[in-house]
């Protein structure tokens, strides 16, 4: 069973919405963090939680359209993708940072997380 599995990914127009979930197991984490990549690009940030503080970090990009949200009975982080744009194709990636939180400085840096997801692709066409 993987530790961190993404899903929701998919294909919608110019305007439309998607949400992503991520669901964790068998571990704990303090922070969660999406990432997305384009073929040639390096994967960035998207938005993280740092779910002990409660605090929530999003890329400029996104602000205003994507939201985090979690359901903590379920262990499940969920990226609703609101009025979505063609620069938002790419592969989404869920990763947890398993030993550490995180912060406005360090959320978007990939080297603080420790467990990956395999990546689910979202597909905006015009």
């Amino acid at each position: 069973v993987q530790a961190v599995a993404e899903s929701g990914g998919g294909s919608v127009q110019a305007g439309g919405s998607l949400r992503l979930s991520c669901a964790v197991s068998g571990l704990t984490y303090s922070c969660l963090g999406w990432f997305r990549q384009t073929p040639g690009s390096q994967r960035e940030g998207v938005a993280a939680a740092y779910t002990r503080g409660g605090s929530t970090y999003y890329a400029d990009s996104v602000k205003g359209r994507f939201t985090l949200s979690q359901d903590n009975a379920e262990n499940m982080m969920y990226l609703q993708m609101n009025d979505l744009k063609l620069e938002d194709t790419g592969m989404y990636y869920c990763a947890v940072n398993a030993w550490a939180g995180c912060s406005a400085g360090s959320w978007s840096h990939r080297e603080i997380y420790t467990e990956w997801g395999q990546g689910t692709q979202v597909t905006v066409s015009s």
